[in-house]
C-alpha cells in the first residue's frame, strides 16, 4: 500500500479503488491492528455528499475485501473493523 500516493498493489498487479473505497481504507490504515468503529466509516464517506442507505459501510468493506483479500479486515461485532496487520 502506496498511501500517499492512493496506490494499492496485490501479488504485484495495481488494484484500482473508487474513491469511497480508499475513504474506508484510509479509516482503517489510520489505526492499523485497532477496532474502527462504523460510525467513524460512516463520517469518512459523508464527505461524499450523497445518500446512504443502512448498509453502505458494509458494501464498501465488502468490496475492499474482494479487492484486498479477506483476511484482511476483521469485523469486530458490535464494535467496528479492524485492518489485520502482520
Amino acid at each position: 500500500i502506496q498511501a500517499a500516493e492512493r496506490r494499492l498493489f496485490r501479488d504485484g498487479q495495481e488494484v484500482h479503488l473508487s474513491g469511497r473505497e480508499w475513504a474506508v481504507l484510509d479509516c482503517l490504515l489510520r489505526r492499523p491492528g485497532s477496532v474502527v468503529s462504523k460510525g467513524r466509516i460512516e463520517h469518512a464517506l459523508y464527505s461524499f455528499n450523497s445518500e446512504f442507505e443502512s448498509n453502505t459501510v458494509e458494501v464498501y468493506v465488502s468490496r475492499l475485501r474482494k479487492k484486498i483479500g479477506g483476511d484482511r479486515i476483521a469485523t469486530v461485532r458490535g464494535s467496528g473493523y479492524r485492518l489485520v496487520v502482520t
